[in-house]
This record gives C-alpha cells, structure tokens and sequence, in this order.
C-alpha cells in the first residue's frame, strides 16, 4: 500500500506544481523578417565614473534600470563563499530605512528592486520613479550590512551545502567546472564548507568597498523617460557614491582541453540516476565571425525539444526527461560547450555513447534544409519575442559596448541568423564541439554503471564530488554466505516489530507537516490505511484560518479517485487494478520467496544496505534495508512514465511495539514529510474511504 501511496504521491504533485509544456513542433508559417529597432543609446557619464546609456521609449508608462559593476572575475581563493553572502545581504534595507519598511515602500509603489553583488535592477512607473530611484539608489550606495544578516546568510550557504551533498546535479556541476578551468580558475573554483568557514563579516564590508564601485559601474535605462531631464535626476541619486581605486584583477586564461577523451566518473552510492555532462573548454565570442553559426549547431544539437538528443535520448529511447546543449561565449573567449542528460543507472553507458553519436553527427553530417529552416524559425521567433522585455534590450544596449559589437549589430541579429548555411552549421559545430579532446562528466551509482561503462571504451578517472582524483572504488561488498532476499525481509519484519504484531495491526492513521520547494506554508498530510486495501491520502493547508484541501488520494477496496485543485479524476483501469491487488499495510509480510532476489551491497547515505529485487506480476522494484539494524532506508519504484521514483525513510520511532519512519523524503521533487503523529488499530470507518 506504501508503494502506491508514494507513487501517486509523486504524480499528484509533479500534476500540481510542475510546469506545462509547450508543443514547438509545429512552425509557424513563414513572413518576412521583422525590423528589429531599439534606437541608439544616448550616453554620457558622471563625475563618479558612472557610464549611463539612455533607450527613450515612450510606448508605455514605464521605466527599466539596469546596474552592471564591470570587472574581471574575481579569484575568491580559500575564501569562496563572501560574494554569494554579500549578495544576499544587499537590497536589505539601507542605513536610512529598515528591511521591512523599505520593502512596504517598494511593494506599495508596485516597483520591484534588486540590489546585488553584480548590480541590480529596477522597474517602476513612470509616475512613481522619483521616489523608486531614490530607493534604489539609497539601497546601492547606502546598503545596511549587519553582522546578525551576514551570521544568518553563512547559515543558509551551509544548509544547502549539507542539502546538496549527494545531489548528482550539484556534484556534477561543481567538478565539471573544476576540471574543465582548473581550481585555481575563477571558473573553476567552488565553494566548500572549509571556504565558507574562513569568510568573516569584515571580508565581505572589505569586499563590498573595494568591488562595489561607481567608477567600473553601467547604468542602463529604458523606457518612458527625457534624456536630458533623466541625467539631472541620476546626477542627483547616484552623484554622491563616491569613487574607489579600480581593482586590478587579470583576465581569465583559457585552459586547455584533454588530450584525448576521457570519462571522469564521480561515485555516488545513493544515486538512482546518473547525471551526464559531455564538455569541452571554447574560446568563442559574440564578436567572431561564426558565431552566429555555433548559436544555430548548438540549437540543431541540443537546443530544445527538436534537437537531435532530446529526440534520441527522449523520444526515441525514454531514457531521460531531456537532453539539452549549450554553447557559451565570453568577451575573454573563455567559456564552454556542454551537452547532458540526467538518465537511469542501467542506461548510463548508452546514454554517453548516443551523446557522443549526435555530436559527432552535427559535426559532420549536413544538416536537412528543412530542419535548419525550422531551427531558423524557432530561434528568432524566441529572439523577437524577447525583444520585447525592456531587460533585454538594457542588456543589448550594454552588451555592445562590452564585447565591442558594431552599433547595427542587433539590428541585423536576424539577417546573419538567416544568412548561415547547412556548411556554415557543420564547420562551426567541427570547430567548437572537440569530441576527441572532450571530458565526460559522470556522476552515478558506481556498482551500477561503471561495468558498463568501461565497455564504452574510453579511459576512465576516478574523483571524488570535490574534484580530487582517486583510486577505483570497490562497488560491491560480498553477501553473506546463506544470506537471501527473503530472509533479509524477514530480518526487516523483525527489526520493526516481529510478524505477530504487524498482522495485528487493521488501521493506521499517520500525520505529518510536508515541506514542498518553494510553498509559502507547511501543509498537513493525513495517510489512513484500513486491511484489506483502503487507503486515503490527503493533503491540506491552514489558509487564514480556513482548511484547504490541496490534493486527495482515495480508494475504498472497489473504486478511487484522485483530488486536485477541485477536480475529481477516477482511478484509470491500471490504477485500479493495482490498487485491488495490493495487500496489507506492511506489504513485506506478503512477499514470497521467488518474488525477492538479494542482488548486492549498496551504500544508502553513507550506511551499508542490502539491495532487494521485488518483482511482482511482472513489475520490478529495488528495496534498500540496512545491514546494521535491518530498517528499510530506501526505495525505488517506478511510476507509469516509466521514470524511477525514490523515496528515502529514518527516523524510526516505536508506536505502541512497532517501529515506524517519522521521516519520509521523495528527492526528486525535493519533498519531505516529518510525521507529527501516528496511531494503530484506530476505528475507521469505511465511509472514511
């Protein structure tokens, strides 16, 4: 009954809080290309060093500001961490106004602000920009950074240190760009709990002096405004942020790639997929003459859902949720191509050698004219399309100025797209995807996928998740003599209880406070279970006072329902079925023998666990029971997209004489459930279900 609990779960709330997905496969019909006009800006600077560029654009009643602190990045060293916190703690607040009233002030005015350690924006009204400038420009030059703010940032960076600590995405990120730049890299270095220990609250007032400055500082302005009368206002909110010595800091140097292609595998015991990163160091600009060319391969690779990988990983092969490329470009020629997928354990190996595959073919195949028509179309109809933000054309506007572009540049961003060649597509591709000189980035469950992987052919390196090089871990711990599945599960029923006091068990009722991603509440859960097979899953919040049901999982033995955002989707047939024929509350003491294989020893969050084949009608799951005391650590399910469902449980507490999880995680949707309450053998009445 768990198992389908966690499985529906998992889809109700991937139904409620995910994202709707928009179908790119038809393109539109063809028209003649659009003027893209944005006017030439009228610039100008202040005594303090201050570069300002002027768009007027009087369509609407609105103003767009835009701050850039421009300069070199900056090696942080055995103090990485003081930028991300000084980050965070402006915009806080200004010497002269307190957080909170400043924020009022902001939200009253219908503005928003922001204030970081890069620049910050701001947007307003036309009518409202006095007084929105004047608050913005008191929160730049007048930041209010408290130690007891700088205490409470440290924290947080070190929570999502420790949150982040087996999180495949994160480790795959953090050593791909260590490896590719270097750790001595302003690109390459990281943070880390020892440089996060070592800034102190005066190296970030030293950092804020000595970077935050107005003389390597942009100030970009779009919208309703007089240029003549915009200056007078912005000599008198930022006249007065007073110069500091420029920081000389060199530029970054481009690395070199690998000799030869080389995977670089990254052991993460309680991985049930792996995170694939194919990349290559580049030394591309928006300036170079191809550029536009490597913009269209990478979007024929990877650049959506009608690249080649996502159609192969994803379409053809339902290995992944997707595939994607990306293809950087700096002012220093020091950047990256990437191309990745996040895919099951068992299908790692393919996944690389299909990667390599389709970016071998963008290099050397000529792409159909109709898909590079479509790819064109697609493209630009997304470039048009953000044209219209007044953020993007601030960023325009500095951006040419930065990377030294010809004043038409955007203005013909549409004419040179259009003008690139199937022959223009592969050189560029050939050029800048270096599929011989390439690392390839992988970050999964070693026992699982290395022997596989060797298969490949390409030499393999072991690192651990900070980079550091390492000898070939051991995967698997032999199993001991005699040992089966079926009595690791029995050593489980004993380990919560014994198998007499879990049949006697006719009703659970659990309660539990739910964290979800981004909720500004904490929701109840309320599971009840009822032999044979009733089950109701509720999820509400308290909203002013009011109970809101925010999903509904019921089945009564005969029927069910799902319940979300007040519509009622009956169980399909498959859901039904599976639910008929589930047993029980502890669905361990249903298993028979030729349903278990014990397959191996895994590390489960850094504790030694047994791995358990259930197969089930044909239906495979893994359990993962601890080898030390027994308990059930982790499970892994699939749902009917065909995608692995992990859910993690600790925290054992005894209720009455039987051991049950207070904590419950479903990673993938970065959901925890802390039960509050648990009750056995409860009446419950049908009418319950």
């Amino acid at each position: 009954m768990r198992k389908n609990i966690i499985l529906l779960l998992s889809a109700l709330f991937i139904f409620n809080f995910g994202y709707t997905q928009i179908d790119r496969s038809i393109q539109p019909e063809s028209g003649p290309d659009p003027e893209i006009k944005f006017g030439t800006p009228k610039m100008f600077k202040l005594k303090n060093g201050i570069q300002v560029l002027v768009v007027e654009d009087n369509k609407l009643p609105a103003v767009t500001y835009s701050l850039t602190i421009d300069r070199n990045p900056i090696l942080d060293g055995n103090k990485v961490g003081v930028s991300s916190i000084l980050s965070a703690m402006l915009g806080n607040g200004t010497t002269s106004i307190p957080k909170d009233k400043f924020n009022e002030e902001v939200e009253f005015l219908g503005a928003s602000v922001s204030v970081t350690f890069s620049g910050g924006s701001a947007n307003t009204l036309t009518k409202n920009n006095d007084r929105v400038l004047e608050l913005w420009s008191d929160a730049i030059i007048n930041p209010l950074l408290l130690e007891e703010e700088f205490d409470k940032e440290k924290t947080k960076l070190s929570e999502s240190l420790k949150a982040d600590v087996n999180n495949i995405d994160a480790i795959a990120d953090r050593v791909s760009s260590a490896l590719s730049y270097g750790k001595d890299h302003p690109y390459g270095e990281f943070l880390s709990q020892e440089t996060l220990d070592n800034v102190t609250f005066q190296d970030v007032l030293d950092y804020h002096s000595k970077y935050y400055i107005p003389n390597n500082a942009y100030l970009v302005v779009v919208g309703d405004v007089n240029t003549k009368e915009i200056k007078t206002v912005l000599k008198e909110k930022f006249g007065i942020w007073k110069k500091g010595k420029m920081p000389v800091n060199p530029e970054p140097k481009y690395t070199e790639n690998v000799m030869l292609t080389e995977v670089d595998f990254i052991d993460v015991p309680s991985a049930t997929q792996s995170t694939i990163i194919v990349t290559n160091n580049t030394r591309l600009k928006s300036s170079d003459e191809d550029y536009f060319a490597a913009l269209l391969a990478n979007q024929i690779l990877g650049g959506g859902s009608e690249g080649y990988l996502f159609k192969n990983l994803r379409d053809d092969n339902a290995w992944t949720y997707g595939s994607y490329s990306r293809i950087g470009s700096s002012r220093y020629g020091v950047s990256r191509f990437t191309a990745e997928a996040k895919v099951r354990n068992m299908v790692t190996d393919s996944a690389v050698t299909e990667i390599v595959k389709e970016i071998q073919r963008v290099r050397t195949e000529s792409v159909d004219p109709q898909r590079l028509k479509d790819v064109k179309a697609t493209y630009l109809g997304n470039f048009i399309f953000s044209t219209e933000r007044a953020s993007t054309v601030a960023s325009f506007a500095l951006g040419q100025i930065l990377n030294d572009l010809p004043d038409d540049y955007y203005e013909t961003f549409i004419e040179n797209i259009n003008k690139v060649t199937a022959q223009d597509v592969k050189k560029a591709a050939s050029k800048y995807f270096k599929i011989g000189n390439t690392r390839i980035i992988v970050v999964g469950r070693g026992s699982e996928v290395v022997e596989n992987l060797e298969k490949v052919g390409f030499p393999i390196n072991y690192f651990d998740k900070f980079a550091n090089p390492i000898a070939k871990p051991i995967f698997n711990k032999p199993i001991p003599e005699g040992l089966t599945g079926f009595g690791v599960i029995n050593n489980y029923i004993n380990a919560i209880g014994g198998r007499q006091n879990l049949e006697s068990v006719n009703t659970l009722v659990m309660k539990a406070d739910v964290t979800i991603p981004g909720a500004p509440f904490v929701p109840t859960a309320i599971i009840r279970q009822k032999l044979p097979n009733k089950s109701s899953f509720l999820i509400e919040a308290n909203m002013q006072g009011q109970k809101i049901t925010l999903s509904k999982t019921t089945f009564n033995g005969e029927r069910g329902y799902n319940e979300a955002q007040g519509q009622r989707r009956d169980f399909e047939e498959d859901q039904l079925n599976e639910s008929m024929k589930t047993k029980g509350i502890f669905e361990e003491l249903y298993y028979t023998e030729d349903q278990l294989e014990l397959v191996s020893i895994n590390s489960v969050n850094y504790e030694d666990a047994y791995k358990v084949k259930v197969t089930i009608d044909g239906k495979v799951s893994h359990r993962y029971y601890s080898v030390e005391n027994g308990l059930l650590l982790s499970t892994e399910d699939t749902d009917d997209n065909n995608n692995v469902v992990t859910t993690n449980f600790g925290d054992y507490q005894p209720v009455e004489n039987i051991k049950l999880p207070f904590y419950t995680e479903i990673p993938a949707q970065k959901l925890e459930f802390k039960t509050t309450s648990a009750e056995l053998n409860k009446e419950l009445k049908d009418s319950s279900f």
